[in-house]
């Protein structure tokens, strides 16, 4: 057996220790079907992909129960699948000036034929919602012999008939709970800065909009006419233009600059700000934002953070550690095949998708801490990539060895007693 197979399926294991006997092998072996690519082929259908990898029958179908009926729920899993990653003591933590990004994002597995379905996400290729099955994702930026790898922390359901605003306070809410004193908030500008403020975060970077605004925290002098003022001096990041006129950007508190891979980034500052709809208050929740001018990209990239006492270089690599993000999804969906799905039963609906997130973060992490797989005699450069790993995978058998853990085993139950067939389900007429 490869060191590749015995790493993946030690690491399966290790994520179903307390899941009950019996679930926990069907576990494995949806875990393995998934990662092996499977599903690739199978444009996503379940009992296709089992049958590919040559399954026998009843483990299908156990496998089938497990997955619809099991004890077990994904942040479980992840909470093992953190043990695990610790232990191995490959995973490394990304820090800067002492801070570690936590980033969040909310991602869509879409199903625009599920008949009944209620919940939409935002599709970005043909510019509107569509019905989609939506999560968000709570990843710890870290990395494995130097690249970015994100260590998924915590899956969100978002349910079909809740709106966006309130999944949005429900997923900072859950952020909130599992983040540390030295970890930050990363987010994107999906998420404004009142819901942050609303939400309590005391630590957070996210990516403001081009023509954002905001004002100073300080009342601008009295003119003698009209009524006194009660907002401060509105602050523009950026220059924009109105019906043909250029608004200028408004004078920084401080500019400096700072050198990164090779490029000279100028940044803009300003200090002590609040919302454009806040008055000057002493209590008021105060925050800075940052314009890094790159000369790499033609938009200046604006940040706002209530990190004090920081240097101005600082949220920029932060900000660059939101990116891991998109890899859970990335590989869920592409990598293994499951952006596409037949299942219809909410649960199974939520079920899914989940587990696929999880494969996919397994496929990652073992890519990244073995040496790189080539895909033939012309791959003379490998990376450590997860889609070299999984078609390895797809080339292997799925280890008939027992586990070294007695634990993991198919669970001897009585059935004897038990109807089989049509009378196992036959409907019985009451009595008048």
């Amino acid at each position: 057996m490869s060191t590749a197979v015995e790493l993946t399926v030690q690491a399966i294991s290790a994520i179903v220790q307390t899941v009950p006997i019996g679930t926990n092998l069907a576990l494995v072996h949806i875990l393995w079907v998934m990662m092996s690519g499977a599903f690739l082929p199978g444009r996503g259908a379940f009992f296709t992909a089992f049958d590919a990898k040559g399954f026998d029958k009843q483990i299908v179908r156990r496998s089938w129960a497990a997955f619809r009926h099991g004890a077990w729920t994904s942040n479980e899993l992840l909470d093992n699948w953190q043990i695990y990653v610790a232990s191995e003591n490959h995973w490394r933590v990304r820090r800067h000036e002492r801070y570690q990004a936590v980033s969040v994002d909310m991602t869509g597995f879409w199903r625009p034929h599920l008949k009944g379905w209620a919940g939409k996400h935002f599709h970005s290729l043909v510019q509107k919602a569509l019905p989609a099955v939506v999560f968000g994702v709570i990843v710890v930026a870290g990395e494995v012999k130097g690249k970015r790898i994100p260590l998924l922390r915590r899956i969100v359901r978002c349910e079909p008939r809740v709106e966006k605003v309130d999944f949005r306070r429900q997923l900072l809410k859950e952020a909130k709970a599992h983040l540390l004193p030295d970890q930050v908030l990363v987010i994107d500008a999906e998420f404004g800065i009142s819901e942050l403020h609303e939400g309590e975060i005391e630590r957070f970077v996210v990516r403001m909009a081009a023509n954002s605004t905001a004002r100073r925290n300080q009342l601008p002098v009295y003119k003698g006419k009209g009524c006194k003022p009660k907002y401060g001096e509105i602050v523009r990041p950026l220059l924009r233009k109105f019906k043909g006129k250029k608004i200028a950007a408004s004078q920084p508190d401080h500019e400096s600059k700072f050198t990164h891979d090779g490029r000279e980034i100028v940044v803009h500052a300003w200090h002590h700000l609040v919302l454009a709809q806040t008055y000057v208050s002493a209590d008021a929740a105060t925050f800075s934002i940052y314009a890094y001018h790159d000369p790499l990209y033609k938009q200046a990239l604006v940040l706002a953070t209530d990190l004090g006492k920081i240097k101005v270089e600082t949220p920029y690599p932060i900000y660059r550690d939101r990116w891991p993000v998109e890899q859970p999804p990335l590989a869920a969906k592409q990598m293994i095949g499951l952006h596409r799905q037949f299942v219809f039963a909410t649960d199974s609906c939520f079920r899914l998708p989940e587990l696929s997130l999880i494969a996919g973060a397994i496929l990652t992490y073992a890519a990244a801490v073995m040496p790189p797989v080539p895909s033939g005699f012309w791959d003379r450069t490998p990376q450590a990539t997860p889609g070299r790993l999984r078609r390895l995978l797809d080339k292997a058998d799925f280890p008939t060895f027992l586990f070294d853990d007695p634990q993991i085993r198919k669970k001897d139950s009585v059935t004897a007693h038990l109807p089989k067939g049509i009378e196992a389900h036959r409907r019985l007429k009451r009595a008048a």
